[in-house]
């Protein structure tokens, strides 16, 4: 039998050491000596001895063994050799009691390369095993601008809470990202529960990308799940069924084509020529005398109009086209939707009262116009904001830049003695190209004028006296009138004294005045938060850890205990005459198992069970179509549990 595996994978072997020669790739192992040197890294670290995943064990750290292997593992060299009389013997210990004995490997950038033990990773490849027990060094690189070398700094971090190796991405701060959409605490081991579902909604994500075909894209499917993730939440993926998630996988599917895409934006800079373009609004808008009903539209403000600018620009807006289409086109609002808590609900709620095409106002609420997209394909969803990475959702922003370049012309123009004051709110991507546009528009005409910036966030300043002191006269300030304070302070003004200045100073007082007490309210309220959260959290992580300290200590005698259970169970095993010398063992051993089932302890179930590697240690693996997939068909040892602590894993055999 053992000759017949070796064989077969040596037929494996040199199938994949001609495809590669043929394609022009290296067709043996790679070396791990050959990819880095040891001035790229910085330290070496022993993980000590873990269950690695056999899929990323993919080379060998020196070249002394390079032509006995091909790239898949599988073996080179003929039948006859001292190499293949040890390779089917490593076979049959596979196939009669498991490989136990640890390989030695060397982790580098999430890929594990062998020390010692290579015919045991090609025998256990051979058979399908999905995991082996290896002791690990870990070879830590330097530190540099290279993203690669970034996402695994951010790789160790993740794995330091969870000792997984199955997830990776290719973008830097994705792990971060990862870790609190999943609720992950830095610098904190992850709870056994927490762990196990997350491993089992990945899996469940993963075979449902991989059967569409995703295993073909050029990114690795960590992308692809955090991106899935993130639209829908990590608590609702976790609960979707397989039907579900295949389903929800199938909907998203443009999202991860867009990964593979290209996404950059093609700027231009030269003016195109006047050519007629039909209105966006003649693809929407009924004919007048076509009978067809309204085109409704819907707009979602994150305020109200009365106390936002952003939200009256858009209210404004809304109602010229009240005005203009009013009888091809039906306007509606709802206020005060707030992000990531109903900004799915609002949606949900205008597209059940027939919304053609809704405004979502708020950039903060991309993420639901994306997932009430894709869930309504039907109606169009526009966002406001700079984002373009989504398929299913169009977005939109006003060129304010252009405007405030001309305005820093008029600025630069009028502005005698070089100063001009400008006032923003808060420094994001649009705010800061505005600024920079109207100190270029400024520089045009003026190359000595200064713009002196003051940003009306900061609490506590009074901007007006600011600049007085510094004698600006002319100020440009926001972009338009506010229902809230009725002043002729917006665009470019002059500051001078004047009775309307001292009611917009009052105002503005009082107004910062009121902010500071509810600042101040605010941080109480949010002390009081945080010390009863802290007071409940210590009565949780000190009962959890009594728990913990019972079970970790139950756990260490059960386990010294284990190998005279064994021998019981063997004894009573044993044809006897005796009869009172079997009754007796059988009794002893009973009392054994009654006193272990009396502290919680539990065998843990083989047959017939999907294979767990957190459970059970798979010895080998039997081709068996009566069987489904990793259906565990015998065991090989007994396996025992303390709630939810592995005490020994169980030795199976697994059908393919």
């Amino acid at each position: 039998m053992s000759v017949q595996d070796y064989m077969s994978a040596l037929k494996l072997g040199k199938k994949e050491y001609h495809a590669c020669v043929n394609k022009g790739a290296y067709p043996y192992l790679p070396v791990l000596e050959n990819l880095v040197s040891d001035d790229e890294i910085d330290s070496e670290v022993s993980l000590s001895v873990d269950q690695i995943p056999l899929r990323l064990v993919v080379g060998t750290c020196n070249a002394s063994r390079t032509n006995a292997f091909a790239g898949n593992f599988m073996p080179l060299l003929d039948w006859g050799t001292e190499f293949s009389a040890k390779w089917a013997s490593l076979s049959d210990s596979q196939v009669n009691e498991g490989i136990r004995d640890p390989i030695k490997v060397y982790e580098y950038m999430n890929k594990f390369y062998v020390l010692e033990g290579n015919k045991r990773v090609s025998v256990l490849k051979y058979f399908n095993a999905v995991t082996v027990n290896a002791e690990v060094i870990r070879k830590i690189p330097k530190k540099s601008d290279n993203p690669e070398v970034k996402i695994y700094y951010e790789f160790m971090e993740f794995y330091k809470c969870t000792r997984l190796n199955d997830i990776y991405f290719s973008e830097v701060g994705s792990f971060p990202s990862l870790m609190k959409l999943v609720g992950i605490e830095p610098d904190k081991k992850m709870d056994e529960d927490a762990k196990k579902d997350f491993v089992s909604c990945f899996l469940s994500f993963k075979n449902a990308f991989d059967s569409r075909g995703g295993d073909r894209f050029d990114y690795p499917v960590g992308d692809a799940f955090l991106r899935f993730i993130h639209i829908f939440g990590y608590d609702t993926v976790k609960k979707m069924t397989p039907s579900d998630m295949a389903k929800n996988v199938a909907k998203s599917w443009a999202e991860f084509v867009l990964l593979s895409e290209d996404s950059a934006v093609d700027l231009k800079m030269d003016p195109t020529v006047n050519e007629p373009k039909k209105n966006i609004l003649s693809y929407l808008l009924p004919r007048p005398d076509s009978g067809s009903k309204k085109l409704k539209v819907g707009f979602i403000y994150e305020n109200t109009p009365q106390d936002s600018e952003w939200c009256y620009a858009h209210e404004l807006g809304r109602q010229y086209i009240d005005d203009t289409f009013g009888k091809q086109i039906e306007t509606i609002s709802i206020t005060n939707v707030k992000p990531e808590k109903d900004d799915e609900h609002a949606i949900e709620m205008m597209i059940k009262n027939g919304a053609d095409l809704i405004f979502v106002t708020s950039p903060a609420m991309t993420i639901a116009s994306v997932k009430m997209a894709i869930a309504h394909p039907d109606v169009k969803i526009l966002n406001c904001s700079l984002n373009t990475s989504h398929k299913y959702i169009r977005t939109y922003y006003a060129r304010m830049y252009e405007a405030k370049f001309l305005t820093g012309v008029l600025a630069g123009a009028l502005a005698t003695q070089n100063k001009i004051g400008y006032v923003a709110q808060y420094p994001v991507y649009g705010t800061v190209a505005n600024i920079n546009a109207f100190a270029l528009g400024a520089k045009f005409v003026n190359p000595r004028a200064k713009i002196y910036l003051k940003w009306s966030s900061v609490k506590g300043i009074n901007i007006e006296e600011e600049f007085k002191k510094e004698d600006i006269h002319y100020i440009s300030d926001q972009d338009m009138i506010t229902p809230q304070c009725g002043s002729r302070r917006f665009g470019l003004y002059n500051n001078e004294d004047s009775f309307e200045h001292s009611v917009y100073k009052k105002i503005n007082e009082e107004k910062n005045e009121l902010q500071k007490k509810q600042q101040e309210l605010d941080d109480l309220t949010d002390r009081y938060k945080r010390i009863l959260a802290e007071f409940e959290n210590h009565k949780k992580r000190s009962q959890k850890e009594r728990e913990g300290m019972y079970n970790s200590i139950l756990g260490d005698v059960v386990e010294v205990m284990l190998p005279i259970l064994d021998n019981l169970e063997n004894a009573a095993k044993v044809e006897t005459q005796d009869e009172n010398y079997k009754k007796g063992v059988e009794l002893v051993l009973k009392q054994f198992q009654d006193v272990l089932k009396s502290k919680g302890v539990e065998e843990i179930k083989t047959v017939g069970e999907t294979f767990d590697p957190e459970l059970h240690e798979a010895v080998s693996s039997v081709q068996d179509d009566s069987k489904g997939e990793k259906e565990i068909v015998q065991e090989y040892r007994k396996g025992y549990k303390i709630g939810h602590r592995v005490i020994r894993h169980s030795m199976v055999v697994v059908a393919n």
